[in-house]
């Protein structure tokens, strides 16, 4: 039986959209307002607030109201459920490279 995380879910939906990577590839250079982040995208600002509300959702960005401005920052704990899941596949895909290097013969110097 599968177990469902919730969290993790979340996190990975909201990776799964190409215009949201980017939002948050902006975000790690530098906390952004709404108008910035349309300005570098393809896409209208009403769309990029609807992609930071599901960025916001998944807890992977935070805002700060200055003045008339919501000023967008990646949230880096919001990506801990997404390590967490991603962690044993990782960790199985090291054990397996590690495996198969070891069944290589050394070079001799």
């Amino acid at each position: 039986m599968l177990v469902t995380n919730t969290e993790a879910n979340r996190v990975l939906d909201a990776l799964g959209h190409q215009t949201r990577r980017d939002i948050l590839t902006l975000l790690q250079a530098q906390p952004l307002p709404v108008g910035a982040i349309a300005k570098q995208l393809p896409v209208t600002r009403p769309a990029v607030s609807k992609h930071l509300r599901v960025l916001e959702n998944a807890g992977l960005v935070s805002f700060e109201r200055r003045g008339t401005a919501n000023i967008f920052a990646i949230d880096p704990s919001g990506f801990q459920a997404a390590r967490q899941f991603l962690e044993p596949f990782w960790d199985e895909a090291l054990a397996n490279f590690k495996q198969l290097a070891d069944s290589y013969p050394s070079e001799a110097s």
